[in-house]
């Protein structure tokens, strides 16, 4: 029996039995190693309707689009019609944000690696039409900048949306339209779907949320977030099999299986150069490169990229110097818990990586002056407030705001512990993560950011 087909019957024993405990409804898996692919699923797709995952069921791989939207870029770039280090500009002279000197400064390249500095967490509905990009990239004018461009990483989904409608422009076509015709239609994907009035017409898988942590997970009210927000990760769909199809193209130099050339081998190499590192990794990747997430683990090169929309997840794990890569869905429940159980096994068992456990916080964590950590900050989606308390625990109280209060965010305050240096961790965890908090840059001997992949300002 050889290595893959062994993995195999791992899944169908281990998928359900993971499922069953940590109340994820549904989830599939695709696993590629020596030139093959498995793929498993087991669950159901809607709690409501009872209809059984399968592995043709199509999942919303969300942020994970923001690799293929990369991927678009890339191509424009090896036609010679695009440069990464050209402002912004000189593609969408009418981008504008609400600090004018950053607006004109902004690259390809930083938003592609989220370093662009301004707002990201922006997700305005401008309607389900053809022109929904290009009118939401016209409602930046009044984003804020959080620093510089270039000088931070801060992840950034309105980023990738401007991204998105350079691409537009450039193709003279629509987003969804450039993803079927430039990728979808290269790659011969037989699964994939640009919104819901594609998805419909297959196996498609509907997200849950929980209305307290201890309840079922139950249908979320809608199926995917804007349209506008599109390149971004609102809608792209698929199974693990296809997604796997993509990865194999960036795997084999930018070739599809029968040997179309969809991306150069530059570019290909290029999209996986690191560019910045992050300042907290958590579940992100260490650094990132040009779309990609890129993993400092032991035993070989990992990248990759996670997903999230409205109760459904996507995880991306690709170890290129071994030839494997895995891609798991899920719809609700505790998605986490199956990536940090299925991925380490898998990972060793085929490519010799060690994935290292998630931080979890000190038996005994040390009591530190928090001067210099107090105040609030505040985005788009939250507001945050540090506070110690008599006894020198550090508190975290936040309140959501924008699309995460309409989606019924609330709000919550959890106890900080110090881990290391200007790191911090919550005291409980969410979904069995521990997610870092890193305290950086200085304002008149403050932190500047608390860091959790976003880069939240303070505003106090």
């Amino acid at each position: 029996m050889s290595k893959l087909s062994e993995i195999h019957d791992w899944l169908q024993v281990r998928l359900p039995e993971l499922l069953a405990e940590h109340r994820v409804p549904g989830a599939a898996i695709a696993v590629y190693a020596g030139g093959e692919v498995v793929d498993h699923a087991a669950g159901v797709l809607n709690t409501a309707t009872g209809v059984t995952a399968t592995p043709d069921a199509v999942f919303q791989i969300g942020s994970i689009t923001k690799v293929w939207t990369a991927t678009l870029v890339m191509q424009l770039a090896d036609e010679g019609r695009l440069d990464l280090d050209a402002p912004v500009r000189r593609y969408l002279p009418e981008f504008a944000l609400a600090d004018e000197a950053a607006a004109a400064a902004v690259t390809v390249r930083q938003l592609l690696c989220h370093t662009a500095g301004f707002e990201g967490d922006i997700f305005t509905d401008t309607g389900p039409g053809d022109d929904c990009v290009e009118k939401y990239v016209a409602t930046l004018g009044a984003t804020t900048q959080l620093f510089p461009p270039g000088e931070l990483f801060s992840y950034n989904n309105a980023g990738y949306c401007v991204l998105g409608r350079v691409v537009e422009v450039l193709r003279g076509k629509p987003y969804d339209a450039c993803l079927r015709e430039f990728l979808f239609t290269p790659l011969g994907l037989s699964h994939a779907a640009t919104g819901p009035y594609e998805a419909i017409l297959h196996r498609a898988a509907v997200g849950h949320l929980q209305p307290d942590p201890d309840a079922d997970p139950v249908p979320a009210p809608i199926w995917a977030l804007a349209r506008s927000n599109a390149p971004a990760g609102a809608m792209l769909a698929m199974r693990p099999r296809d997604l796997l199809a993509f990865v194999r193209m960036h795997l084999d130099g930018g070739r599809a299986a029968d040997g179309t050339a969809v991306l150069s081998p530059a570019s290909v190499a290029a999209m996986q150069q690191r560019q910045v590192t992050v300042p907290c990794s958590g579940l992100m990747g260490d650094a990132w490169g040009l779309g990609w997430e890129q993993f400092d683990w032991a035993g070989g090169v990992v990248f990759g990229h996670d997903g999230g929309t409205i109760g459904q997840n996507a995880f991306l794990r690709i170890a290129p110097e071994q030839g494997v890569a895995i891609a798991l869905n899920a719809n609700g429940g505790n998605p986490i818990a199956l990536y940090t159980e299925l991925f380490p096994h898998l990972l060793r068992e085929l490519a010799g990586i060690e994935m290292p456990v998630m931080p979890v916080p000190p038996a005994e964590p040390s009591r530190v002056d928090a001067a210099r950590y107090l105040g609030t900050y505040a985005s788009e989606v939250a507001e945050l407030v540090v506070s110690q308390d008599g006894d020198g625990r550090i508190w975290l109280a936040q309140t959501p705001r924008g699309i995460l209060a309409e989606l019924g965010g609330k709000a919550e305050r959890s106890e900080l512990v110090h881990l290391h240096g200007d790191v911090f961790l919550p005291a409980e965890p969410h979904y069995g993560v521990h997610l870092p908090h890193v305290f950086v840059g200085d304002e008149d001997g403050r932190a500047r950011y608390v860091h959790s992949g976003r880069a939240t300002r303070r505003t106090a």
